[in-house]
């Protein structure tokens, strides 16, 4: 079993901090969102009929823009949104083929309709499957390779074809991190987008769009934000409209600024590319750039805990879409994230997480495991028995995922 090793937090108290956040409609978000939603409804589809969550991977779902028309109090899609649906998946179990494509196109039809209501259609979306059923390298032609698995990783003929139901192993090497406690600022950008994506805010507020972006920086005692923030056009009628609207969200957000720090000097700037006098406004159809070329691929956004937090420990991985059983892109994130959680709220100090897979090694045992905590005056061994526990824990953060109880976007 591999040691855990703790060392001092190298936690510096810096004077200056850099925070993004690319809200609920950025292309990239909603690329994370939906390979998401497509892992887990086929995960639940398979472990319902099949008896198990069959091999899968849509951590490369990507999303491209289409084109749309918008004028005050009136905006619509002209050009569709391409969906691609990139990656691998199990299309038989035995003599039964999986209904993959049914499944995934009512899975994307669904998650546009949650997401943009009657704003997006199933007219204004095309679906591309670029999907392979492909194994991993690991199959040969051999004679030996009969005997294997990995030639029906895709296709297997029985539950004895999935090796992780009997001993659960990591499926690549790689690199799974996180950090605890949020800064206050972390905590501010949050709350911003939290507020204006928040279905009050947009009951209220039915012109507010989602693709709402956050640049947060604090140097010093002065903090400067800057966001933008899409109007949809069928609400907005005029550009006075347009205007008394980001005046009072920029009365809310500075609320929500004043009341984090209270001593600072804030500087709240919205929409810096609207050109008044031109007509260059960030008024749309749908309220995200989805509708107008932009594009949306998993793992370009957020990191799981919903940031983009330069300055602190980030994995390159794309969680989203990846099988929840056994894929280490998303299930050592997590568990970082629920480890340093759970050391912060122990000890009251900040801690840093890295857990390190090795491919094919023991899932729940990484072959590296560092924390860095001031462990000075704490019981270490009652720490270590701590992550043991999280570790230990890692096949429940498969049943939180299907049950949509973890968000990674």
């Amino acid at each position: 079993m591999s040691s855990i090793n703790f060392f001092p937090n190298p936690v510096i108290q810096r004077d200056f901090e850099l925070i993004e956040r690319k809200g609920i409609g950025h292309p990239d978000t909603l690329a994370d969102a939906l390979a998401e939603s497509l892992s887990r409804s086929y995960s639940n589809y398979t472990l319902s009929h099949h008896g198990a969550i069959l091999h899968h991977n849509f951590d490369k779902v990507g999303l491209l823009g289409g084109k749309a028309f918008v004028s005050f109090g009136k905006g619509y899609l002209t050009s569709p949104i391409r969906v691609l649906i990139n990656g691998r998946v199990s299309t038989s179990f035995g003599d039964t083929s999986i209904p993959y494509m049914d499944l995934i196109t009512d899975t994307v039809y669904a998650f546009f309709k949650e997401h943009f209501f009657d704003l997006v259609k199933k007219t204004d979306l095309k679906i591309h499957f670029n999907l392979s059923n492909a194994s991993s390298p690991g199959k040969t032609e051999e004679k030996e390779s009969e005997k294997g698995k990995r030639k029906f990783w895709f296709e297997p003929r029985d539950l004895d074809d999935l090796p992780e139901l009997k001993s659960l192993f990591s499926n690549d090497t790689s690199l799974g991190c996180s950090y605890a406690p949020l800064t206050t600022l972390e905590k501010t950008v949050l709350s911003i987008e939290g507020l204006l994506n928040s279905k009050k805010y947009q009951k209220h507020h039915p012109w507010c769009g989602s693709d709402i972006k956050i640049m947060a920086s604090r140097i010093l005692k002065k903090i400067d934000i800057t966001f933008c923030l899409p109007q949809i056009a069928n609400y907005v009628y005029s550009l006075q409209e347009y205007k008394q609207n980001i005046d009072n969200s920029r009365e809310e957000v500075f609320k929500i600024i004043r009341n984090n720090f209270p001593k600072s000097e804030i500087n709240l700037n919205i929409n810096t590319r609207d050109q008044y006098d031109t007509g260059e406004l960030y008024l749309t159809a749908t309220g995200s750039s989805i509708e107008s070329g932009d594009e949306g691929l998993v793992g370009r956004g957020n990191r799981i805990h919903g940031l983009i937090p330069m300055l602190q420990p980030m994995s390159m991985e794309g969680a989203c879409g990846k099988n929840p059983v056994y894929h280490v892109g998303k299930l050592y994130n997590i568990a970082a994230y629920k480890i340093a959680n759970a050391l912060f709220n122990k000890t009251g100090q900040p801690v840093m997480v890295f857990l390190v897979s090795q491919s094919g090694s023991d899932l729940i045992r990484p072959w590296k495991t560092i924390v860095c905590l001031d462990s000075n005056n704490l019981d270490l061994k009652q720490l270590i028995k701590l992550v043991k526990h999280e570790l230990d824990s890692i096949p429940d953060i498969t049943k939180e995922l299907l049950q949509n109880k973890i968000r990674l976007y």
